[in-house]
C-alpha cells in the first residue's frame, strides 16, 4: 500500500483522469479540489494573506495615477513635539475617491510614527489633500494609496534612512504653525 501522499499526487496527475471514465471523472475532481485547499491551508500565514489581499485588489489598476493639487501640504507639526525636537514618519493608507478627495472615514494609520500627537497631525492634514482623480480609460475611478509623511526638525539630527531625503525639502514634511 502507498503512502496518502503518493496516492494525492497520482490521482491529481493529468493523464490519470483523462484514462479515467467519465462518470468516475466527476467523483475524482471534488478530491482535487479538496487537496488544493488543504494544501493552501497549510501554507505561511504570510502567503495565504497575500492571496487574499490579490482576491480582494480585484479591480483594475488605473492608467493615470492619482495626481496631488495642494501645492502647500496641510500637516501641522504638534508644537510640543516640535519643541522637544522629535522626529518621525508616518505613512496613511488613503482611499481617493472619483472627485480627487480624501475619503476621512477610509484613512488609516498603515505604518505609525510611534508617537500619537504625529499619527493625528498626519491624518488630520490628509483632509485637506486635494488629487486629480486616477483614471482607468480615461475614466475616473477610486483607488487606494500609500502616502508618507515626514515629520522634521529643522534643527534635530537625521534619522536613519534621512540620506535619501533632502534636507530643505517641504514636499512631505510637516510644518509648524
Amino acid at each position: 500500500m502507498r503512502a496518502p501522499r503518493t496516492w494525492v499526487r497520482e490521482l491529481g496527475s493529468a493523464d490519470y483522469i483523462d484514462r479515467m471514465s467519465p462518470t468516475s471523472t466527476w467523483r475524482i475532481r471534488p478530491l482535487l479540489l479538496l487537496a488544493s485547499c488543504a494544501a493552501l491551508a497549510c501554507s505561511d500565514h504570510e502567503t495565504s494573506q497575500k492571496v487574499a489581499q490579490a482576491f480582494q485588489a480585484g479591480a483594475s489598476a488605473p492608467d493615470e495615477v492619482p495626481k496631488m493639487l495642494n501645492t502647500e501640504l496641510p500637516f501641522r507639526y504638534p508644537a510640543a513635539l516640535y519643541a522637544r525636537k522629535v522626529q518621525g514618519n508616518v505613512t496613511l493608507r488613503l482611499r481617493i475617491d472619483r472627485d480627487g478627495q480624501v475619503s476621512a472615514d477610509s484613512t488609516r494609520i498603515e505604518e505609525s510614527s510611534g508617537y500619537s500627537a504625529l499619527d493625528s497631525a498626519a491624518v488630520k492634514g490628509s483632509q485637506e489633500l486635494h488629487f486629480i482623480p486616477a483614471k482607468l480609460r480615461g475614466e475616473p475611478m477610486p483607488v487606494t494609496i500609500l502616502f508618507p509623511v515626514y515629520f522634521r526638525h529643522p534643527d534635530a539630527h537625521a534619522l536613519p534612512g534621512d540620506t535619501i531625503l533632502k534636507r530643505g525639502e517641504t514636499t512631505t514634511t510637516g510644518t509648524n504653525r
